[in-house]
């Protein structure tokens, strides 16, 4: 069944329509005016750089790789190859070389670059000159190159359009090239809301608080330099008196206007003048707390309360309580970025490849923020409990975790995979124990004779011979208790 309401207003053309779908009051934030003030915000204020880095950075920095479950092992490794990442479960083979190959971390950085913006938009382009698709870059489409953002009346994105260059009409990228990040969209709001909105009023009144601070230290600092001419002569007339103090007025402000501070500086005076640099009588304004309160309130726009911790008072404790709220948002970002990587990259390019009905692969990023140690004895307490052996997905996991080599895929009987002669008759024996317990409390055969002596044969027993014809012969009922 068809939509009957609509998200986007068709009816508005151009800067309108995006900035109707924004919502938003301030003119200095409407786009794209508010590309200049957030580049503003980054690159001036150390502590919207600071905030800014403590999101993108770990980010970065934790291990994506590529989940294959449920795909053919050509898929997996092409997507694998063309990403240049990890498959997860799987050692990592780098390239012979990286010059000219896609940067997933390069990829990536521009990507966020939508909590800066609001969006980072992103076009496809694939190489098809060896018989299959291959993805040869996203290349990045810089917020002001932008000129409109088409989108259907669903809400849907249409097509990007980009300014024109030496004299050519604007670029129309349509939306199956596209691959967009925007961040916090509603509806038909592709332009998004960067990450520093919120902290906007914040670092404009910072901004004004910081320029007080800094007249106040220059006209303050060493005090104003005041010139006391000498007492006017007792003889001549009026006018001559009046010439004369207007004559001492104007050298003494000539002074005064020279008057510096060195080694070779020095001021020269008639008779009777005084020279001196006098400071403010009373208290000047203490302008370091509105400043302090104003990166409070920015670090905390995107949960970053642990930056401010040191500057005055704070428990390191309830720091750490911050930090767990922060990594949470952190993953939260992560996801978002690895879901649309998804959709419009990795799902685009196995639908060009084997169709629409190829299971495709999926990028997953490690977790932000964990707090287990790796250390020898939480190693060796895993060896000695039997995790790194008994269970092979737990195996895995802590190998992945802890960096350790990965699992060896040696087929074995019941398709479990072992690493080696002792670990499978190890396995084996705990099978065979658990399978006498279970027939002991149950009177039942939990495996056939068959899997049973597989078992006995794995833990290390030399069998010959068939074994007795269980088929054939009848379990006894359990006697009832008395």
């Amino acid at each position: 069944m068809a939509e009957i309401g609509y998200q986007a207003d068709n009816g508005l053309l151009g800067w309108g329509k995006l900035t109707a779908a924004t919502h938003e009051t301030n003119p200095d934030l409407q786009w794209p005016m508010s590309l200049d003030v957030f580049d503003r915000m980054r690159r001036e204020d150390p502590q919207v750089k600071s905030v800014l880095r403590a999101v993108t950075l770990p980010i970065i920095r934790t291990d994506w790789m590529i989940d294959g479950t449920g795909c053919r092992p050509e898929v997996i490794a092409h997507v694998a190859d063309d990403l240049g990442l990890q498959v997860k479960g799987e050692p990592f083979t780098a390239p012979l070389r990286s010059k000219g190959r896609f940067s997933f971390k390069e990829f990536l950085r521009l990507a966020l670059l939508e909590l800066v913006y609001g969006h980072s938009f992103f076009e496809q382009v694939y190489d098809q000159s060896s018989g299959r698709t291959h993805l040869s870059k996203l290349s990045w489409r810089p917020p002001r190159t932008i000129s409109d953002i088409e989108v259907a009346p669903d809400g849907g994105l249409v097509a990007l359009k980009q300014h024109g260059r030496s004299g050519k009409p604007e670029v129309k990228i349509p939306v199956d090239r596209l691959v967009a990040f925007v961040n916090e969209r509603e509806g038909a709001n592709w332009v998004g809301e960067s990450l520093l909105r919120s902290a906007y009023k914040m670092w404009l009144l910072k901004d004004r608080v910081l320029r007080i601070q800094a007249l106040t230290a220059e006209r303050n600092g060493l005090g104003i330099p005041v010139v006391t001419a000498a007492p006017p002569p007792e003889t001549g007339t009026y006018e001559e008196i009046v010439e004369w103090q207007e004559t001492q007025i104007a050298e003494n402000l000539k002074i005064a206007k020279a008057a510096r501070a060195g080694e070779a500086a020095g001021a020269s005076l008639a008779h009777g003048s005084t020279l001196a640099f006098v400071g403010v009588s009373g208290k000047l304004p203490d302008t370091d707390k509105p400043i302090r309160y104003y990166d409070e309130q920015i670090a905390r726009a995107v949960l970053a309360h642990f930056l401010n911790l040191g500057t005055e008072t704070g428990s390191w404790a309830l720091g750490s309580t911050f930090a767990n709220f922060f990594t949470d948002s952190l993953n939260a970002v992560a996801q978002h970025i690895a879901e649309v990587t998804n959709q419009h990259i990795i799902e685009d390019l196995v639908d060009l490849n084997w169709g629409e009905n190829e299971p495709a692969p999926r990028i997953v990023p490690a977790a932000i923020g964990e707090q287990q140690q790796i250390t020898a004895e939480a190693i060796r307490s895993l060896i000695d409990c039997g995790a790194l052996s008994k269970d092979p997905q737990l195996e895995e996991f802590l190998r992945a975790k802890y960096g350790l080599p990965v699992l060896g895929t040696e087929p074995a009987v019941g398709g479990t995979p072992v690493d080696d002669k002792s670990d499978d008759a190890a396995a084996a024996r705990f099978a065979a124990e658990t399978e006498q317990k279970v027939y002991l409390a149950t009177d039942q055969k939990p495996l056939t004779q068959k899997e049973a002596r597989e078992l006995i044969r794995r833990s290390g027993a030399d069998l010959t011979g068939d074994g007795p014809d269980v088929d054939s012969t009848s379990i006894s009922e359990p006697e009832e208790a008395a």
